[in-house]
């Protein structure tokens, strides 16, 4: 089997598709992935092949632009950042695809992989990281909310599409579904972008309930805890850790640039709390001069080798981030900014292992009030053992493989030059499901 991946997005966005590309590597599939070329050596690392999508200077802006951690400016940022790589990404995928061979495996925001499929009919696999990818007028948990409250939840997610996302996503979208002679699409961020013939969640079903209006063919792993992680700590890093008591690990998350406020705030409470703590980040420039010893910053070190050694984590709470540190068992104090991370906060309260600060309440007296509060319950640090121990029952990466394989072995045989179906759309709801209006 031949598979092309096409991760989307910063580290912690492309880290488990590598992971996925590794395990179904083992597999004996060739595996090619569609990425940038800043993630070239983490390709390698994993013994993958790099079919470059442009360079790191493409993405300067968007990554740069202190916008992209705004709730609702992110979104514009983001979309001006990956939309002008459609075209092209498109163009790679028809031009390296081989009916009855090859499979796409694409991260949400690759909507190019979408247009392909619906072009070509080639078999695609969505992979959404985060749950907000899978909207729900329903509720997280067991019970369906009343009608009214259903009806006032699929209203607000048609205003949003409406008036906000399908301005910014849908003309790009649109505009390359016209050139190939497709139909346009309606609310494409909303239903048209989950592939019809397999959608995987890798994440587990504690972290989010399945729901009964996600796409039907929804498969959720758990997660991969992919970090690229076969890296060596540096030695610095480890003699740290020896040295004294666990400390708190800070990062606002690998493409920020733009944290000098956070880490300044957070060695400031790590010094009011006398702790020892981390500061984790590729931008030098952002961390405070005059760090006590007892504090150090390091460029990165994979969070799967620290974290077990920490006493708690504070980030940003992108979905990476918060996986790890439910696997190694340690508290957390989230101050989410933007896209995902506010949902992925409020899930981790659900699960009683953190707290919630708000970009404005980051106050190096809030932080270390919160960090007391969260070290010194008993209760979170049960509820944290608890969760830590469910990562154990299950494989993400080679159940999201089995997943993928059993794909092919379905619509392979239909996809082979000399079928009568060859080159077909695979499933009869690729268009009929994402082409009404939808307030159903």
């Amino acid at each position: 089997m031949h598979v092309m991946l096409v991760p989307m997005g910063s580290t912690g966005d492309v880290y488990p598709l590598l992971g996925l590309g590794g395990a179904l590597r083992s597999h004996d599939h060739h595996v090619e992935v569609i990425a940038n070329s800043y993630y070239r050596p983490a390709i390698e690392r994993a013994g993958l092949s790099l079919l470059e999508l442009g360079t790191y200077e493409d993405l300067r802006w968007g990554m740069e632009n202190p916008d992209l951690w705004h709730r609702r400016k992110g979104f514009v940022v983001l979309a001006k950042t990956i939309l002008p790589f459609m075209k092209r990404l498109y163009e790679i995928i028809a031009s390296h695809y081989t009916p009855g061979e090859t499979v796409v495996v694409a991260s949400s925001l690759a909507l190019a992989a979408r247009v392909a499929q619906d072009k070509l009919g080639l078999p695609l696999v969505t992979v959404h990281l985060q749950p907000t990818a899978l909207r729900s007028a329903y509720d997280a948990g067991p019970q369906r909310p009343p009608g009214r409250r259903l009806y006032r939840k699929r209203l607000r997610d048609w205003l949003i599409d409406v008036l906000f996302l399908d301005r910014i996503f849908g003309p790009e979208i649109n505009a390359l579904r016209a050139g190939l002679g497709l139909p346009r699409v309606r609310r494409p961020l909303f239903q048209w972008w989950h592939s019809p013939q397999l959608v995987l969640g890798l994440f587990p079903e504690w972290f989010a309930p399945p729901q009964p209006d996600w796409p039907p063919r929804t498969r959720l792993t758990g997660f991969p805890l992919f970090d690229d992680g076969e890296q060596e700590m540096p030695a610095a890093v480890g003699d740290f850790l020896a040295r004294g008591e666990p400390p708190i690990v800070f990062t606002p998350g690998s493409a920020m640039r733009h944290g000098r406020a956070f880490f300044a705030e957070s060695a400031a409470a790590c010094t009011s709390l006398g702790r020892r703590g981390i500061l984790l980040t590729r931008f030098p420039e952002q961390v405070p001069h005059d760090l006590p010893k007892e504090i150090r910053h390091f460029d990165y070190v994979p969070l799967s080798q620290v974290l077990p050694q920490a006493a708690a984590l504070v980030s940003h709470g992108g979905i990476g981030t918060v996986a790890q540190s439910l696997a190694a068992g340690v508290p957390q104090l989230v101050m989410p900014m933007a896209f995902d991370q506010f949902p992925n906060a409020a899930r981790l309260e659900g699960l009683g292992v953190a707290r919630t600060l708000s970009a404005r309440a980051y106050r190096a007296g809030t932080v270390a009030r919160a960090l007391t509060d969260l070290l010194s319950s008993g209760d979170v640090a049960k509820n944290c053992q608890t969760i830590s121990r469910k990562f154990q029952e299950r494989n993400p990466l080679q159940e999201a493989c089995a997943a993928i394989e059993e794909l092919m072995q379905e619509v392979a045989p239909r996809q082979r030059p000399d079928s009568a179906v060859a080159n077909a759309p695979t499933s009869p709801a690729l268009h009929s499901d994402y082409l009404n209006p939808i307030l159903r």
